[in-house]
């Protein structure tokens, strides 16, 4: 079984203890008042008047609390099958959520953030590792690399070079200028190359694995934003001759002229463009940011001055164009817009720049659980892979046995075993190309590791993990112990509730009622059609009912005055329909039919009582249950610390 480093668990305790504050104990517990106040400032989030009032009246509510989660752990309740297994779905739900560095969040946010501001125009050069003939070739690649930093160096034009020398497919079309780019544009070690070279400069060599790579920044402007267009597109076929080239020519051109005189764009995009998913839309494209599409298509998008202007015919290597601006969304300059940051946020999770956040991990499994790479050769360890996995002979002897220890996390040791398994699954190249070599392999196996380990331990290096996961367990065992020694009990009782119904009768009392059906409607538009049909028969309202079943809930039954919508300054008579009102925190709406009415107040029968004798008689079974729990647990209250947290 794997367990966390004794010498991790000590840390964390008396690191816990040096800072640790009592308010209050209750039989051989104690609670700090950092978790207290963690609590109360949850619960009570609005501006009091009276805080120190406050803070004791939920004091008194969290110690009992803390006692019945208590009981319930002194029972084993954390042991049912229901608790472990919401447990850890929970777990299982927000653990992903954790594992990255807050810090490096931020940081990335805001450093993705000023980049929204700004669009970079870009060439580009590519060395690609693969010879004319397709096949690797590193050593190639290499001399072909310095040749053209030579000749950059010695100021050659860098298009020019780019032209001559790049191996990118598209510098054909594009002499080397890819266009505007801005974030989340490119992967993010070319746009960190890019943002960081000064305009009309160019980059270090950035290296992929396909090539090397070189940019140069030929200007800057502000963000342009994103951009709502139509367009029509006139595809031309592979291999058509010049005739058929210059029949779709003409067709481009002819639209042109009917969209200039009037002639619906949406009409004529459905019926001859070639891109058939913005065609089946009237020609309508998904919102259009920087660095999407080829430069040529966007030079002339970009260029439309305002809304509803339309291009001429223009082309690029997909055919000819007609496009017309809808509108643009400028991009977001304040740095306070949550929904922007958030998005930004959600982008960087999903991009590759997210991979640095394994680096926090690493480190922090290293630092706080101990991480220890035991005295081994490769050579062996090599050997045996292959032999295990390849049917290779074994030449270096046994010197690497299945339980022989590789390296260790805390007190979880791994071993030959673990690493063969990790080994088979990925040794291979994901492009298909071979296997990875053996080092490599290794270096992930550890990394991955590290990785599960974290999660599997989240609860020892992330505090607010630890506390939403014990929330959440604390929580599922007071519903739990409640649900068994409370409101069960309360419920299932008949003789008790009877015997206080008996006692009490004086207490269950219809105030002014009526006996009314209320119609409950998702909406306000929903509520009128239904009141409007209703009126003309109110006496069929259950006809009425039938017919909008999905959309609203109807409750015949008796009423106290100020249960009906609709009531406020209305004194109700038998055959009155109320008019609908409508509910401002989620838009429902809601009236009633008043069949009789009752301006004295009447004895409810048991049956009618029940559901308040049950609040009662619990209440009754939580007093008592109450008084035994502190006698179990004996509370003392730290009336000088109480004091310095009310302030």
């Amino acid at each position: 079984m794997k367990r966390i480093s004794l010498f991790f668990v000590t840390a964390v305790l008396l690191l816990s203890a040096a800072s640790a504050q009592t308010l209050f104990t209750y039989g051989k517990y104690a609670v700090d008042v950092k978790d207290f106040l963690r609590a109360y400032n949850k619960n009570n989030s609005q501006p009091v008047t009276d805080k120190a009032k406050s803070i004791s009246d939920y004091l008194e509510l969290y110690i009992k609390s803390r006692l019945k989660i208590q009981e319930a752990y002194e029972r084993r309740y954390d042991t049912l099958p229901q608790v472990k297994m919401e447990v850890s779905n929970l777990r299982t739900q927000i653990a992903e959520n954790y594992m990255s560095d807050p810090e490096l969040v931020s940081r990335m946010s805001n450093e993705a953030f000023q980049r929204s501001l700004k669009d970079i125009h870009v060439a580009h050069i590519f060395i690609s590792f693969r010879n004319a003939g397709g096949t690797i070739d590193m050593n190639a690649a290499k001399e072909k690399k310095e040749t053209v930093i030579q000749r950059l160096q010695k100021g050659e034009d860098f298009l020019q070079v780019t032209q001559q020398t790049s191996d990118d497919p598209a510098v054909k079309n594009n002499k080397g200028d890819i266009g505007y780019i801005t974030v989340f544009t490119l992967p993010y070690t070319f746009e960190n190359a890019i943002y960081s070279t000064p305009t009309g400069k160019y980059s270090t060599v950035v290296e992929s694995k396909s090539g090397y790579h070189i940019f140069k920044t030929l200007g800057e402007r502000k963000a342009a934003g994103k951009l709502k267009a139509q367009q029509i597109l006139l595809a031309i076929p592979p291999g058509a001759d010049e005739a058929t080239k210059k029949q779709i020519a003409t067709l481009a051109d002819s639209l042109y002229k009917r969209i200039l005189a009037g002639d619906n764009f949406n009409r004529l995009a459905s019926s001859f463009s070639n891109d058939y998913i913005s065609g089946a839309a009237g020609g309508l494209m998904p919102d259009i940011g920087v660095g999407q599409y080829d430069p040529a298509f966007e030079s002339v998008i970009w260029s439309l001055a305002k809304d509803g202007a339309v291009s001429k015919p223009f082309m690029t290597s997909h055919g000819w164009h007609i496009v017309k601006r809808i509108s643009v969304k400028p991009v977001i300059t304040d740095p306070k817009d949550n929904m922007n940051m958030q998005e930004l946020e959600q982008k960087i999770r999903t991009d590759s720049r997210w991979e640095l956040s394994r680096d926090f991990i690493f480190n922090q499994v290293k630092t706080k659980a101990g991480f220890k790479k035991f005295t081994y050769d490769d050579a062996a360890l090599w050997n045996m892979t292959d032999s295990v996995l390849d049917n290779k002979p074994m030449n270096l002897g046994w010197a690497i046995k299945a339980g022989t220890p590789l390296f260790a996390i805390g007190d979880s040791v791994y071993d030959a075993t673990n690493w063969v398994n990790y080994a088979n699954m990925y040794r291979y190249k994901q492009d298909g190309s071979g296997p990875k070599p053996h080092a490599q392999v290794r270096d992930e196996w550890e990394q991955f590791t590290m990785i599960n380990y974290y999660k599997d331990h989240l609860e020892s290096f992330n505090d607010d993990f630890s506390y939403q996961m014990n929330e959440f367990k604390d929580g599922n065992l007071f519903f739990e112990i409640m649900q068994q020694e409370i409101w069960n009990k309360a419920q299932n009782d008949s003789a008790a509730l009877l015997e206080l119904y008996e006692k009490n009768k004086k207490n269950y009392l219809w105030q002014k009622s009526a006996d009314a059906v209320i119609f409950f409607c998702s909406d306000e538009t929903t509520a009128k059609t239904v009141y409007n049909i209703v009126k003309k028969n109110p006496k069929d309202w259950k006809k009425v009912a039938e017919m909008y079943t999905e959309k609203i809930v109807v409750d015949s039954s008796k009423f106290e005055w100020n249960q009906i919508p609709g009531m406020e300054k209305i004194v109700p008579k038998p055959g009155m329909l109320l008019a609908p009102t409508v509910n401002k925190t989620d838009n429902t709406a809601s009236f009633a039919y008043i069949v009789n009415s009752y301006s004295q107040p009447m004895q409810r029968t048991f049956t009618e009582a029940r559901g308040m004798l049950i609040n009662d008689y619990q209440d009754i079974l939580e007093k008592k249950w109450d008084e035994e729990l502190k006698k179990k647990y004996p509370v003392v209250i730290d009336q000088k610390v109480l004091a310095e947290t009310s302030k």
